[in-house]
């Protein structure tokens, strides 16, 4: 064979022959050589753990598609609702289908009463909006009990409306909770993004989203939507693998995006950029950095080895969004630091691009988010992904996961009574 790899048992000398599929080798194939010898892959950085016709990402050459399509081309000519479609669907939807898909989902915002009112308003004053986030998705699955019937395909796709219509009203609802603001209804004439914007914000009867904020929403929520095979998807897949119910999978995947080393990235951008505190002090923190003194965020990322096309997006709608609501004032300090990196040998020998992250933030806090709804904001777009890939998984009728290990423990040991014991 042409695209395939030979591997060699030394201490037998038997061979097998493994062709080269998609990118991959089947690890049933090595395993007829090596039984009961396992590929040792922590945190799976060389392990494909499915195959997956949703997203492409090719970390070398700085490329992001959804279904085949640009993220550079959906992010100036779509809308999140459209990009929702595609990612859940596999196509682009027609006209008729694009408006049946938007009365679907604009139908469903509204949150149940009782899960607001007895279950939302039962935490602590000061609970963390990520962490009501991620308890409010598992609680859903108390309202709908028939989402255990997983392997209905109409039924998932009824539970992923609900799950993506609700999401956006669950994220608002975390926040005024946290300001200690009355709850602000779904809009129903509203767009996804101004109807989410206008539940955060409200207050009294004359507020306006202003289009290009509600833009700019729509198209971080569009390049949020899903990145492949990440920690949180991942969660997602693997849960969702035991057949349990959508909104506990979701709860599961959003538990791992509460992690610091993931959806956390973007505050971590704040907080450095506020201890960096100048413009005039880049050049010292550079140095600090080269040398381990310090840790610069927003630069690097474990699949992008070239510029994150997202970056590239992300800082064109962050100027537009100063435009409106005047400039963060730690723009300057991310420019410089963006300058010097870009011009740099120690960052450009080490592939260290700025991602995603590096602009997001500062979007973010111009439009008025605390930092402690970066990573909820997060959340409400990837659930399209983790849905996605949950639905994808259960139609593939993919096994249960059941990763192996090494065993490095004790070897057998007889058990000595406690009275015995020294």
């Amino acid at each position: 064979m042409a695209d395939s790899i030979t591997i060699t048992d030394n201490r037998t000398g038997n061979s097998v022959e493994v062709p080269i599929v998609d990118g991959g080798v089947d690890a049933k194939e090595w395993s007829k050589l090596l039984p009961g010898v396992w590929f040792f892959d922590p945190s799976f950085g060389a392990t494909a753990s499915t195959s997956s016709a949703i997203t492409e990402l090719d970390g070398d050459n700085g490329i992001l598609r959804y279904r085949g399509y640009p993220i550079e081309q959906l992010a100036e000519k779509s809308t999140y609702l459209e990009v929702a479609y595609l990612l859940l669907h596999g196509e682009l939807p027609t006209p008729a289908q694009y408006e049946a898909w938007k009365y679907d989902i604009t139908h469903h915002t509204f949150i149940h009463e009782q899960l607001r009112k007895r279950f939302m308003e039962g935490f602590h004053y000061d609970a963390h909006p990520m962490g009501m986030f991620v308890s409010t998705l598992g609680a859903l699955s108390t309202l709908y009990p028939e989402a255990k019937d997983v392997e209905n395909p109409a039924n998932r796709m009824k539970q992923i409306v609900r799950l993506v219509a609700k999401s956006p009203t669950i994220a608002a609802c975390c926040y005024r909770f946290s300001q200690g603001l009355p709850f602000v209804y779904p809009d129903n004439s509203a767009s996804f993004p101004a109807n989410f914007l206008n539940m955060m914000w409200r207050i009294g009867s004359d507020y306006e989203i202003d289009p290009t904020l509600a833009r700019a929403m729509d198209v971080l929520f569009m390049l949020h939507a899903d990145h492949e095979q990440n920690c949180g998807t991942t969660a997602m897949r693997v849960i969702g693998s035991a057949h349990a119910d959508p909104y506990s999978s979701a709860a599961g995947a959003a538990a791992g995006l509460y992690g610091p080393r993931h959806g956390g990235a973007n505050e971590q951008v704040i907080r450095m950029l506020t201890d960096i505190g100048s413009y005039d002090r880049v050049d010292e923190a550079v140095a600090r950095a080269k040398s381990g003194e310090f840790r610069i965020f927003g630069f690097g990322h474990r699949v992008y080895k070239n510029y994150d096309p997202r970056a590239t997006i992300i800082k064109k709608i962050a100027y537009e969004v100063f435009e409106v609501t005047g400039k963060n004032p730690l723009l300057d300090i991310a420019l410089k630091l963006e300058e010097v990196a870009l011009s740099d040998d120690y960052f450009i020998s080490r592939r260290l691009y700025p991602n995603v992250d590096f602009y997001s933030g500062l979007i973010y806090q111009a439009m008025g988010f605390p930092i402690e709804m970066f990573t909820v904001l997060f959340g409400i777009p990837r659930i399209t992904g983790w849905l996605a890939h949950w639905d994808e998984m259960l139609s593939q009728d993919q096994r249960i996961s059941r990763p192996r290990q090494l065993y490095i423990g004790e070897g057998v040991r007889d058990y000595v009574p406690i009275d015995g014991r020294s």
